[in-house]
């Protein structure tokens, strides 16, 4: 049962417990020093990338320079053969600036796509050591979006970042030195206009930064719809919901088209507005030049190196504000990934955990009480002893906490008070690698991932041969139907088993945990998807595999665990009954009126 449809039945997990959304980056400032801590891993390429862009910067500024020399020089002189000697040598300059361009991009692009690589892959180990809590709060879609569209918008930032912003620096520098030796008051006239292209931005940037912190949190949550809807697309169609699923996405999509809108309109002013004052300032430096030029304190040639020092002057400042405009969206999705990465993840195991051997499989819950949400008990004072080898049923109505119970034993929870021991060890004195190792468990709803019926069943055991497998496929009845595909064993799954039946996919569920060979099994609701012929079969062969091993079986088809050892029949969190069979229909209490509800088949 994914979690959806477990927080509408009430069963599984809930929210979790005591944990709020993980603190975002306190600033941008912050946020850019992280980001680079994952870039300088790349230091040969970043080195190399500054080193060519020195180059480019003295190659771009050098052109403008050789084109006012060659005007006062060869072309107003009528040099024809200076001007073609020099204009030759102008435009090699200029080639070995677009190629010298052109391998920076190509270094650094690659030098991005191995940080972000990287990140990628931290993001995903990080995901699979999460507790499930954790997974109770976050849509899937949305978990998606930042290990897709939220790292793609810092990757195309990164891409772009070091040479721009190296290249900028070096050209504003370098530039302004160039005019200051060609001639000061118009250098002077052309830094009048830079603070107010620096004020200007500023308000845009901050402004547009927060509309782009809710253009990725809404596309998250409209991915994380879309998951959810196509993932319960038999739900939706089965209720006729298209119409009302449709008006919820509109709603979604809406949201994100207009705070996409609003981060698009601010931030495209940033453009317009720059190229406004680029151009007051071109008309400034005209209106005095030509004032100049006519009193003889300025060549032409001057004048037109100042016109396209000018615009090298403005476009890297440009870039600067362009690139930091970028950044807030890549800003914004760094601190998503970031959130993520600061989670505190399970240790799985602990240098002062008990030393790993074979559990018995003595079970003990001692008062123990839960919450997935503070004040809101679902388990209330759960006590009671499971000896090794006993096989012990939960019963109850759907919500009463059998579910929850056995999470807790496998520790995909904490108990909120109590403890719960085995072996009389609490069980956090385990390491959870240990613990999981030791515990096999078959859900109601299984999954089945892309890859073969062999390699599926394998996940219960990597390092089990063939045999093995088919052994285990034998005694939960699957090899039955196996053999009868296209490839047997080697037959392709699609991803969830689509291409299987409910019942197949419970049955190599079952071979999988059988394979495990765990010391304690939990079996919640393991042979509801499986018909009643198949099921008489799978119990024979599960009735096996829990010889010798403690067992904790959640049925609500009750014929199955009247043979228990024990029953604990669970009502509203509470253990209200305890026996076995006989003890508790000679009770004649819940337990003995839900038996006859069952066998009058009324739905439990």
């Amino acid at each position: 049962m994914n979690r959806l449809q477990e927080s509408i039945s009430g069963r599984g997990g809930g929210p979790g417990r005591g944990r709020g959304p993980a603190a975002k980056a306190k600033n941008q400032k912050a946020a850019l020093k992280r980001i680079w801590s994952y870039l300088k891993k790349q230091r040969i390429s970043v080195i190399s990338v500054i080193l060519l862009v020195i180059v480019t910067s003295v190659l771009n500024i050098l052109g403008p320079f050789m084109i006012g020399f060659i005007i006062d020089h060869y072309i107003l002189p009528l040099d024809i053969k200076g001007t073609i000697r020099m204009a030759v040598l102008l435009a090699a300059v200029f080639i070995a600036s677009s190629l010298l361009t052109w391998l920076q991009t190509f270094i650094m692009i690659r030098a991005s796509l191995k940080t972000i690589q990287n990140l990628r892959l931290e993001l995903f180990e990080k995901l699979q050591l999460l507790p499930i809590p954790y997974f109770d709060q976050k849509q899937q879609g949305d978990l998606m979006s930042r290990m897709t569209n939220d790292i793609d918008n810092l990757n195309f930032a990164l891409s772009q970042s070091v040479i721009q912003i190296v290249s900028s620096i070096l050209s504003l520098v370098g530039t302004a030195l160039a005019m200051l030796y060609l001639n000061w008051v118009l250098a002077v006239v052309t830094l009048f206009v830079v603070p107010l292209i620096v004020w200007s931005t500023k308000q845009i940037i901050k402004r547009s930064s927060v509309n782009y912190r809710n253009r990725q949190r809404d596309l998250g949550n409209l991915n994380g719809y879309i998951e959810e809807t196509i993932s319960n697309s038999e739900i939706v169609t089965l209720f006729g919901r298209e119409q009302q699923t449709i008006e919820r996405f509109k709603e979604a999509n809406e949201r994100l088209r207009h705070s996409a809108m609003q981060s698009e309109i601010v931030s495209g002013l940033l453009g317009p507005t720059n190229n406004l004052i680029n151009n007051l300032g071109q008309g400034i430096i005209i209106g005095v030049g030509a004032v100049m030029a006519v009193h003889s304190l300025v060549t032409v040639g001057v004048i037109t190196s100042f016109l396209t020092y000018a615009r090298q002057f403005f476009r890297p400042i440009n870039q600067l504000s362009n690139l930091l405009n970028t950044f807030q969206s890549a800003i914004a999705g760094a601190e998503r990934v970031f959130e993520v990465l600061d989670e505190r993840i399970e240790i799985m195991i602990s240098p002062n955990s008990l030393p790993r051997k074979p559990l018995e499989g003595n079970v003990e819950f001692r008062n123990v009480c839960f919450e997935y949400v503070k004040n809101q008990p679902v388990l209330k004072n759960i006590s009671f002893k499971a000896r090794a080898g006993e096989v012990v049923a939960l019963v109850g109505p759907t919500g009463s906490g059998k579910t929850t119970i056995v999470q807790l034993l496998s520790r995909f929870y904490d108990a909120t008070s109590g403890e719960i021991l085995i072996d009389g060890k609490n069980i956090q004195y385990y390491s959870l690698e240990h613990l999981r190792d030791s515990i096999g468990v078959v859900l109601q709803d299984t999954y089945l991932f892309s890859g073969t019926v062999r390699e599926n069943i394998r996940f219960g055991k990597l390092d089990a041969t063939d045999e093995e497998v088919e052994k285990a496929a034998k005694i939960a009845y699957a090899h039955s139907f196996i053999k009868y595909l296209p490839n047997q064993y080697e037959t392709m799954i699609e991803s969830g088993g689509k291409n299987l039946s409910q019942g197949q996919r419970q049955l190599i569920a079952i071979a999988r945990a059988i394979l495990k060979d765990p010391d304690i099994l939990i079996l919640d609701e393991a042979t509801s998807n499986v018909d009643t012929m198949t099921e008489v079969h799978i119990q024979k062969g599960l009735n096996n595999l829990m010889k010798g091993r403690t067992s904790f079986v959640i049925a609500h088809r009750l014929k199955t665990i009247e043979n228990a050892d024990q029953i604990l029949v669970i009502k509203e969190g509470k253990i209200v009954e305890q026996g076995n069979h006989d003890s508790l229909m000679a009770l004649d209490g819940f337990y003995a009126k839900l038996q006859k509800e069952y066998y009058q088949g009324a739905e439990i």
